[in-house]
């Protein structure tokens, strides 16, 4: 199995930018259907970014189109998410995920633990 640790969160002004990291570890990410998620206070879980089980294919939740940018590093086993021209509703904690199938449909096979992105206005 994969172990996912997450990093790179913060608190950041309306308009910033932050870069999240996502640290694989147990196995290579190039077996999984890699995304991110995140669930802001009062609200429920969602899909944010994510790639297809082969990689070759991303995918945006509307809100963050043009904003945020999901890549990886495979010599690195990692997966990012460059935010940038952050806005008060990104305000979640954000969870890395992996699925042996895809990310973006049901509940992920594994999960980080999450990191807080806090975008004040």
């Amino acid at each position: 199995q994969v172990q996912l640790v997450e990093s790179g969160g913060g608190l950041v002004q309306a308009g910033g930018s932050l870069r999240l990291s996502c640290a694989a570890s147990g196995r290579t990410i190039s077996n999984y259907a890699m995304g991110w998620f995140r669930q802001g206070p009062g609200k429920e879980r969602e899909f944010v970014a994510g790639f297809n089980l082969r990689g070759g294919r991303t995918f945006y939740v509307d809100s963050v189109k043009g904003r945020f940018t999901i890549s990886r590093d495979h010599a690195k086993n990692t997966v990012y998410l460059q935010m940038n021209n952050l806005k008060p509703e990104d305000t979640a904690v954000y969870y890395c995920a992996a699925d042996s199938s895809s990310v973006r449909t049901g509940s992920p096979d594994y999960w980080g633990r999450g990191t807080q992105v806090t975008v004040s206005s």
